[in-house]
């Protein structure tokens, strides 16, 4: 029953009212969980939910559909890794820095599938998936793990990122100082 719910989808629009009114449809239109709705810096607006890829996907098109050109960006990600939804409330606990690696975007979902695909790729530990609060309208994702993992992760995450034009920068930093993790967490 968990791996059902594992999915979760997201539109970002340049409009507060237009996103508003799209994520009521997104509900209204499929058995989704909202995870979060809410105004984002510059002047966006958000809509995630969480369900099974069928419920997740009708939900992300209506919003898509009903937000029209206000819809900038969106995606759909399934089986979504465990380590994602932590990250995203800033609860994952640090086991071990032997390197700090850091993918920054220009949008929340782009954020999101970097996240989902470095910690796919390689044996990391998400730390925290910023979401554009306070960050005019960017995203950021941190990651730890042993310095070949964290570099294969961050190329893994920013290569869909990347390929979109949504890659700020990206960071592998190794033996970073405990005072710059401690500043993160």
């Amino acid at each position: 029953m968990a791996d059902q719910k594992q999915s979760i989808g997201l539109v970002e629009f340049n409009s507060i009212g237009a996103g508003i009114e799209a994520a009521d449809a997104m509900l209204k239109v499929s058995d989704v969980e909202l995870l979060l709705a809410k105004t984002i810096c510059p002047g966006k607006y958000i809509c995630l939910v969480r369900g099974d890829v069928a419920a997740v996907r009708s939900s992300i098109n209506r919003g898509v559909m009903i937000g029209q050109d206000a819809a900038i960006d969106s995606m759909v990600l399934p089986r979504v890794h465990d380590s994602v939804f932590p990250a995203m409330n800033a609860t994952s606990k640090l086991e071990k820095a032997g390197a700090l690696g850091i993918i920054e975007t220009f949008s929340v979902a782009s954020c999101l599938e970097a996240a989902d695909t470095a910690a796919k790729a390689a044996k990391v530990q998400l730390l925290e998936v910023r979401l554009a609060i306070g960050l005019g309208g960017k995203s950021f994702l941190t990651m730890t793990g042993d310095v070949s993992a964290v570099r294969s992760a961050v190329e893994a995450g920013t290569k869909p990122v990347s390929d979109r034009g949504l890659l700020v920068r990206q960071v592998v930093i190794p033996s970073p100082r405990d005072e710059i993790i401690a500043s993160l967490l």
